[in-house]
């Protein structure tokens, strides 16, 4: 690994997230919002993530595209990240898809999404370009990233994941050389190309690029003028560099952030309701694989201005009492018992209700005698009292978004067709 430069490249970079997508798998989790703005962690929201790595590796121009049901996530970067000052020669713009290019035309692509806010880019005058997903869960100090680009003269450089090899068959694979040098790009493959010296594993793509800005304009001019393209990242541009240029892989473990408690390099995509669930659920556990208590690299946040969580009653059937939970501020435990569940802001939990795997979104009401388990509870919603889940399996899927390892999503629609 090279040693970082006294001068940071992240000053003279801009980060670029893709927010845009609605997360189709996080089925009515995203019916309101996009996927980079379901919360996440107790108080977070996922685009936060990318957000803060940017931030926290000295980036200080930031763009955000949005396009599905974007309200919520603006709304969250206006109050959270708003603090950005151009005295500074720091910039935070969020780009809604507004039909800038034309009276038709939204965003047809991870490309096309950046392509159409070139005359936004150009006068900030970047030297580099960090484009990242802004829906995955993760730590990392994207400087040495930009470091491996300019010291390995690449056209762009890849972020990349390395996993066991049949894991790879849902990514983008990169087939590269013993100097990391990308020699073909893979998507989905049904046989992955292993990593040279490594064949039982191979390098996923996480969905970072980084470039030189004036050679990215150039490719997505380019890229837009053609008229098979269909103006995505993955699926054109970095193909087609691969092919005619120089691309470069650049190994997470290389530049992921850890703490002094984290074994493993973190990386999660919460795509799907089981996959939300336990990474939230995880951290919850004694020493969790995340840290989001490292106060060196803090997951910045809208910090609304709350109360902090009461337990209160002390019967024996009816104390407000947590185990292996993480509870937020303005959360009301009255007479109720948590196990391993996460509870997000203003969430009341009422007496003789118990709560175990249970991911609670904020404003949740839970009703007294309620009994749940292995459940994800969205935003706002109220549960009934006596209301049991995670005893009947047939009953569950009858009545809410159950997956096949038995996590139920509950929304107030849901709620409100039964007949209690």
């Amino acid at each position: 690994m090279v040693e970082k430069r006294f001068q940071p490249l992240a000053r003279d970079a801009m980060a670029y997230v893709l927010a845009g997508g609605r997360g189709s798998r996080l089925k009515e989790l995203t019916d309101r919002r996009a996927k980079p703005a379901v919360y996440f962690g107790g108080k977070t929201r996922i685009i936060d993530f990318a957000l803060s790595n940017a931030l926290n590796s000295g980036i200080r121009r930031i763009g955000v595209a949005t396009q599905y049901k974007a309200h919520s996530l603006i709304r969250h970067m206006q109050r959270g990240w708003n603090f950005f000052r151009p005295e500074r020669n720091e910039s935070f713009d969020i780009l809604p898809a507004s039909q800038r290019v034309s009276e038709t035309q939204w965003y047809e692509g991870t490309a096309d999404a950046v392509y159409q806010n070139i005359d936004i880019i150009e006068p900030y005058g970047p030297e580099y370009m960090v484009i990242l997903a802004g829906d995955h869960i993760y730590k990392m100090d994207y400087e040495w990233m930009l470091q491996q680009h300019v010291d390995s003269g690449a056209q762009v450089t890849i972020g990349c994941l390395e996993v066991p090899r049949m894991e790879a068959v849902g990514f983008g694979v990169m087939h590269v050389n013993e100097k990391d040098e990308i020699i073909d790009f893979v998507e989905k493959p049904a046989d992955p190309p292993g990593i040279p010296g490594n064949p039982d594993f191979a390098l996923a793509s996480m969905g970072i690029y980084v470039f030189h800005t004036k050679f990215l304009i150039e490719c997505l001019k380019r890229d837009a003028a053609d008229p098979n393209s269909s103006r995505d990242f993955g699926k054109d541009i970095i193909p087609y560099i691969v092919k005619n240029g120089k691309a470069v892989a650049h190994r997470f473990t290389q530049s992921c952030v850890r703490s002094d408690f984290e074994r493993e390099a973190y990386w999660r995509d919460v795509g799907t309701i089981d996959a939300y669930w336990q990474a939230n659920i995880d951290l919850t556990a004694v020493v969790p694989e995340l840290d989001i208590y490292d106060k060196s690299w803090p997951i910045w946040t809208y910090a609304e201005i709350s109360p902090p969580a009461k337990f209160v009653h002390d019967d024996e059937d009816r104390r407000g009492s947590a185990v292996s939970s993480v509870v937020a501020g303005d959360c009301i435990i009255s007479g109720a018992s948590l196990y391993n569940s996460l509870l997000f802001t203003g969430v009341r939990a009422n007496s003789y209700s118990k709560l175990e795997g249970a991911v609670v979104l904020p404003g949740v009401k839970v009703g007294r005698r309620a009994q749940l388990k292995n459940v994800v509870i969205d935003h706002g919603v109220t549960i009934p009292e006596g209301l049991i889940v995670g005893e009947d399996p047939e009953l569950d899927a009858k009545r809410w978004r159950r997956t096949e390892s038995g996590i139920c999503l509950i929304t107030q629609t849901m709620i409100d067709k039964l007949d209690l």
